[in-house]
């Protein structure tokens, strides 16, 4: 019986060896679990859109853009994509889309490069088309001829520019133009791709990505595309540090932008002129000791000097002025810079609570002579399309250097 026992123990294992043997590893998947769990799908999204808008905030176009990258998750590879759009009109209501524009995503890539190459010429087109869109707007002749002077010199650096462009760069443009040209249009299919929207609204966009064993799944993410509106314009600050032939018709003292419209009313003392003083770094070897450039306003002990200047500036919109003060430290200063809202007509109105929308005060105290320091001061222009900045001071010689303005985003 033991014999009959082993015998059949040696042919079971017999068996065992000459399956094993049938079996190989070079067949996909033998082995391996059926895999259930499907592909989890993600996508993100980067809005490009792009606006244009005439110096009168006339729309010229608008393109809403938005590039999509799908994606799924690691342990299962998505090998099909499809993208389905459709608009928000209600909580209870969505329609397809139909209008909708799928763009070749290596358009992004080609256009880049083609930047890239002819970045110096770009950066020039840009900047005279910036000037020749706010030229209709523009009232003032003097304003007017300084633009008109700006783009006849862009445009001969514009040619320069150019004519700099070797002849290996130019074939290489061509060829990357020529690539853009013969991109296949963009398809719903596409992993990665440009979606134009016909306009503002709300969108359901939903990706479904299905993998190689045939599973599948489905996502979607609710889209809102702003309008596209004008871009806030940065006001524009005459002389902002106080040199000598900057106004835009290349004159000027330094201090030109900067007078009161009237002595005897904006006077913190009283009478007497009132039109700041100017410090100039005459050193020709060493580099200026100034934020910017060789002259900067004085304003003398005694608080007899101010500096008032209007600019435009956009209703609504938020503001960062920086500005940049020294102080003598022989006794007390202080240096003042109020934004102050336009109707403010005399120096006596320019402290009342009511027509100061802003304003900052620095001294001296733990101050080193001469050595200059920066300060900001935020402000919100209301209902206002222009502002008052009015400087004062008081105690010591103060001095004051390089505004710069921007808008809050």
């Amino acid at each position: 019986m033991k014999k009959y026992l082993f015998n059949l123990k040696y042919i079971i294992l017999g068996t065992f060896a000459f399956l094993s043997s049938c079996l190989s590893d070079d067949l996909p998947g033998v082995g391996d679990l059926v895999d259930l769990t499907g592909p989890s799908p993600s996508f993100n999204f980067d809005e490009i859109t792009t606006s244009q808008f005439t110096c009168d905030e006339v729309l010229i176009f608008a393109n809403y853009e938005i590039y999509f990258q799908a994606g799924s998750n690691l342990a299962v590879n998505g090998t099909q994509y499809e993208w389905s759009i459709s608009e928000i009109i209600n909580e209870t209501e969505e329609i397809p889309v139909t209008d909708i524009e799928y763009i070749n995503s290596q358009r992004t890539v080609l256009v880049a490069s083609i930047k890239a190459l002819k970045a110096d010429v770009i950066a020039i087109e840009e900047d005279i088309e910036e000037l020749e869109l706010k030229l209709p707007c523009e009232t003032d002749q003097v304003k007017i001829n300084a633009i008109l002077a700006k783009i006849d010199a862009l445009e001969i650096a514009l040619q320069a520019a150019n004519d700099a462009i070797t002849e290996d760069i130019r074939e290489s443009i061509a060829d990357l133009e020529n690539q853009i040209s013969n991109l296949p249009a963009g398809t719903v299919n596409d992993q990665n791709v440009i979606v134009a929207f016909p306009g503002p609204g709300t969108y359901k966009v939903a990706l479904k990505v299905t993998d190689n064993n045939g599973w599948s799944n489905t996502i979607d993410e609710n889209i809102t595309i702003i309008e596209a509106v004008p871009t806030i314009p940065v006001p524009e600050i005459g002389e902002p540090s106080f040199e000598d032939n900057s106004l835009p018709d290349g004159t000027g003292d330094g201090r030109d932008s900067w007078r009161v419209p009237s002595n005897s009313a904006w006077s913190p003392t009283g009478g007497g002129t009132t039109v700041i003083q100017i410090n100039t770094d005459t050193n020709p070897v060493d580099p200026p000791n100034l934020p910017d450039g060789r002259q900067a306003a004085k304003f003398p002990a005694g608080g007899s000097r101010v500096a008032y200047q209007e600019i435009e500036v956009t209703p609504g919109a938020e503001y960062v002025l920086t500005y940049h003060s020294a102080f003598e430290v022989t006794q007390y200063a202080d240096l003042k810079v109020s934004i102050l809202k336009p109707e403010t007509s005399n120096y006596a109105e320019s402290l009342l609570e009511d027509n100061i929308i802003a304003s900052r005060t620095d001294n001296n105290i733990d101050r080193v002579d001469n050595i200059w320091r920066q300060h900001a001061l935020s402000f919100e222009a209301g209902d206002n399309e222009s502002v008052i900045i009015f400087v004062t001071n008081s105690g010591d010689e103060s001095r004051l250097d390089f505004f710069e303005i921007l808008v809050k985003q």
